[in-house]
C-alpha cells in the first residue's frame, strides 16, 4: 500500500548551525522518522538564486563563459546568481543579466522554480526568459570574470550533445525556454 504524505513527513527534533559562510550555510537536524526511529540530516542552506535566458530578436542566446572552482573548470552557461536578502526574484534576473552580459531586458518571463539537490540543499532557482533586448554596459561582481557570447539554437544543440553545456541549471532553462535540444 503506498504511503500517504503525512507517513512520509520528518519531524524537526533538533537543529546545529554548523558553518555559516558568505554563500552558503550548513546545519545538521536531528529528526524523527515516520516510523518512530531519529535519524540525521545535514543540510546546506541557500539563499536562492536566478537563471535568465536572454534571447536576441535574431533567435540567438546569450550564454556566459567563466571558471566554476568547485569543479575546476570553465564552463558555459546561462547568466545566474543568488539573490539578495529581500530581493524579488525578478529583479534579481534582470540585475545579474545586466551584470554578467551588458543587457537589459525589456521584458521577462519566469518558466519555473526549481529546487536544485533537495536530498541536501534547499537551494531553489527562479528561471526567467528574458527578451526584448538592449545591449548596455557589463556590470560583473569585483571578483567574477566572465565572457559573453551568443550562439544559436544549433549551435546550442551540439554544445548539449558534446557536453560542452553540462549544468543543470542551463539544461532546464534551455530546455523549458522551448530550444529544442535533440533532432
Amino acid at each position: 500500500m503506498p504511503h500517504t504524505e503525512t507517513d512520509l513527513h520528518e519531524e524537526l527534533i533538533s537543529s546545529t548551525r554548523l558553518f555559516e559562510g558568505k554563500v552558503i550555510s550548513l546545519r545538521r537536524d536531528e529528526v524523527k522518522l515516520p516510523n518512530g526511529k531519529t535519524g540525521t540530516r545535514e543540510v546546506v542552506e541557500h539563499p536562492g538564486a536566478v537563471a535568465v535566458v536572454p534571447l536576441t530578436t535574431d533567435g540567438k542566446v546569450i550564454l556566459v563563459r567563466q571558471f566554476r572552482h568547485p569543479v575546476q573548470q570553465v564552463m558555459l552557461e546561462v547568466p545566474a546568481g543568488k539573490l539578495d536578502p529581500g530581493e524579488k526574484p525578478e529583479a534579481c534576473a534582470l540585475r545579474e543579466l545586466k551584470e554578467e552580459t551588458g543587457y537589459v531586458a525589456g521584458r521577462i518571463r519566469k518558466l519555473t522554480s526549481m529546487y536544485t539537490t533537495p536530498g541536501f540543499s534547499n537551494e531553489i532557482i527562479h528561471i526567467f526568459l528574458a527578451e526584448g533586448l538592449i545591449e548596455s554596459d557589463k556590470d560583473p561582481d569585483e571578483d567574477e570574470f566572465i565572457n559573453s557570447e551568443s550562439y544559436t539554437l544549433d549551435q546550442i544543440a551540439e554544445m548539449v550533445a558534446t557536453g560542452e553545456i553540462c549544468d543543470a541549471k542551463s539544461l532546464v532553462a534551455l530546455y523549458l525556454a522551448g530550444i529544442q535540444l535533440h533532432d
